[in-house]
């Protein structure tokens, strides 16, 4: 394996592939699974950019195997390999069935949520509610392992809360039930995404563990990731909110250029047009809006009042797609000026 060495120990290096029960990431940068933000158009552009591995929407397990049309539009692939399809539920048998099916669709490897900490998931006790219920939450894993041949991964968060960290317990538990990785979520469920990660705590999984262990939350910077590695004993990071209007952050994490003002600008309005051809005009223009703010945000943050509220609820997607570029090239000439 190649590596990174530190004073006391050595870190893998992010650029290093990495196998996951016989499948091979090519890097250790993954983008997380995202509700309404790692659909097919965005888990494209950050394949095709260089991620290391992509993961689906979270797919709720019942509605896919009744066959609900949302579910099925969400493990839809576009040629990535390996395909991961992230499901969510609380009964084994839907868990079970819905992974069958991913499979039969292409999947080559289901991770099962247990770290969602959204009201309506754990309201349904699924998500990081199963973390309140070791002893189901195996049954779900044991279940979705046995339904299966592809790989099974699961992705937690460090307990419900500060008075129960029991991720290494269920992570042990996970392994020993077939698991081939764990990912953990630095919170607990009661801190949502507030406050910072906790990197040292996610150690402790990584002591009971001999699978493979990524480590998520705040990773935003080259340094932050090699940092969580080296706090955690991770063999790899992954990479949510610090993707959001840039497709290509995993891929730069892993060692990849950055692309320029140019080259953001026309990936922006190529990620506009994909998803008005993925959704339909009338759908994709409500589920883009969220992208081109992050985009502006990020890249052309002179960008505001009612030039930016107009671009935002413009309905003429080439006009939307003609204002965008321009803001995020003026935008990126104004951050050389300040540079120079």
């Amino acid at each position: 394996m190649t590596c990174l060495k530190d004073e006391h120990l050595t870190i893998p290096s992010l650029s290093a592939p990495l196998d996951v029960g016989g499948r091979t990431l090519r890097n250790r940068v993954v983008l997380a699974p995202m509700s309404g933000v790692t659909d097919l158009p965005f888990r494209d552009l950050a394949w095709r950019f260089g991620a290391g591995l992509v993961v689906t929407e979270m797919v709720a397990s019942r509605e896919l195997a009744l066959n609900a049309r949302e579910s099925w539009s969400r493990i839809r692939n576009c040629g990535i390999r390996p395909h991961m399809v992230q499901l969510a539920g609380r009964e084994a048998h839907w868990m079970a069935e819905a992974a069958r099916i991913a499979e039969g669709e292409g999947a080559d490897i289901i991770d099962i949520n247990m770290g969602c900490p959204a009201k309506k998931v754990i309201g349904g006790y699924s998500g990081s509610a199963l973390m309140r219920d070791p002893d189901h939450a195996l049954g779900l894993i044991e279940a979705t392992v046995g339904a299966v041949k592809v790989p099974v991964t699961v992705k937690m968060r460090l307990g419900w809360d500060h008075d129960s960290l029991n991720a290494p317990h269920i992570a042990a538990r996970a392994e020993a039930a077939g698991a081939a990785m764990i990912t953990v979520h630095g919170r607990t469920r009661m801190q949502f995404y507030e406050g910072k990660a906790d990197w040292d705590a996610i150690r402790a999984v990584r002591d009971v563990l001999s699978i493979p262990l990524v480590a998520n939350g705040d990773v935003d910077t080259a340094d932050d990731a090699r940092e969580i590695l080296r706090r955690s004993g991770a063999d790899a990071v992954m990479v949510g909110r610090g993707a959001q209007g840039r497709p290509w952050h995993p891929a730069v994490l892993a060692g990849a250029a950055h692309p320029s003002t140019e080259e953001i600008a026309a990936v922006a309005v190529e990620h506009y047009r994909m998803m008005l051809d993925f959704y339909g005009v009338e759908a994709g223009l409500r589920h883009a809006r969220k992208h081109v703010g992050w985009y502006l945000e990020r890249f052309a943050p002179g960008f505001t009042g009612p030039a930016k509220a107009e671009i935002m609820t413009a309905r003429d997607s080439d006009a939307v797609a003609d204002r965008l570029a321009t803001a995020l090239l003026a935008g990126g000439a104004a951050r050389l000026g300040e540079a120079a």
